[in-house]
């Protein structure tokens, strides 16, 4: 049950290569990636947020104008979102948001390198933290189920921030550009796991004490379970249904934004209950229904720039 859970796991987004070994001929570049990382945040960090803003808007919309295969790839996962044709110009109108909006959270992503606990709270609001208190309440631990909507960086440091004993499953950033941002990570209270099998006996202890885990899982990550998501086939890890159905942790959905000003949104819902014969399959539709809904909502917040949707059996 583990091995399997472990393939459906999900990771961070990060370039293909980012998990492959440094020959040690690139060790001097790949040290740099550390001190960029702190240089970058302090550079950030001395302009206003609406001067971030303005700055992660042309960025945004050069990569969708230069990346054909990302923005064909988004035209038709929101086109789908929207119910609209993937010509239609609404859908480009907000695919191109999406990706100004990604912009800002990889801005937002080096800022966080220089903030304090307490700067990161205060610029985060968030609702339903009665859900969480009450999961909690059960004593077997909480999955928190994520899309790829705002910065889930931000969610999981600032749980880490409040006290609760939270960690992210997450995949491995370059050389020492990954020790930077763990230390960031875990300056907040977040632990931090790399994807993996030995990842899932650590979750499984952690859910067993009572924590909370964080999984990113509304797109395609390896082996996964068939959903339907906009009414089309698409895979999804089936990592956190069958871990809460292995452990009886509660699996709760929620999403991130970020606002124009630049302040943080975190929505709790209420963990989903389960019956007998529930399958992991089932819970992981559950799962992408509120994904839905949350897109829904707020589609250029939803970063989906690769090919989600599988053709149709038979």
């Amino acid at each position: 049950m583990r091995e399997r859970a472990a393939e459906e796991l999900t990771l961070d987004r990060r370039p293909h290569s980012a998990g492959r070994a440094s020959r040690p001929s690139q060790g001097r570049d790949v040290s740099l990636g550390s001190a960029a990382y702190r240089a970058g945040g302090r550079v950030v960090r001395a302009f206003p947020p609406a001067f971030r803003h303005a700055v992660a808007s042309p960025g945004g919309a050069a990569w969708y104008w230069l990346n054909r295969s990302q923005r064909r790839a988004a035209l038709d996962n929101y086109a789908a979102a929207l119910g609209l044709a993937p010509a239609d110009p609404e859908v480009a109108r907000v695919v191109r948001r999406a990706f100004q909006n990604y912009g800002r959270m990889l801005l937002d992503f080096l800022l966080m390198g220089s903030l304090t606990k307490e700067e990161l709270i205060r610029r985060t609001d968030i609702d339903g933290i009665e859900h969480l208190e009450a999961a909690l309440a059960g004593g077997k631990g909480v999955l928190l189920a994520l899309p790829h909507m705002g910065s889930w960086d931000n969610t999981g440091s600032y749980g880490g921030a409040l006290g609760y004993p939270i960690m992210a499953v997450t995949g491995r950033f370059p050389g020492s550009l990954n020790d930077a941002v763990v230390k960031t990570r875990e300056r907040y209270g977040l632990r931090v796991l790399v994807v993996g099998r030995p990842a899932v006996r650590d979750i499984i202890q952690a859910l067993n004490a009572n924590g909370m885990v964080g999984l990113v899982c509304d797109q395609e990550e390896g082996p996964g379970v068939d959903v339907r998501f906009f009414g089309r086939r698409a895979v999804v890890p089936g990592g956190p249904g069958a871990l809460a159905l292995k452990t009886g942790a509660a699996l709760m959905p929620a999403y991130q934004y970020m606002t124009p000003s630049g302040r943080h949104h975190i929505h709790l819902e209420a963990a989903l209950s389960s019956g007998d014969g529930e399958i992991k399959e089932s819970l992981m539709q559950r799962i992408v229904h509120r994904f839905e809904a949350f897109i829904r909502e707020r589609p250029d917040q939803w970063f989906a720039f690769r090919p989600m949707f599988k053709p149709e059996r038979g």
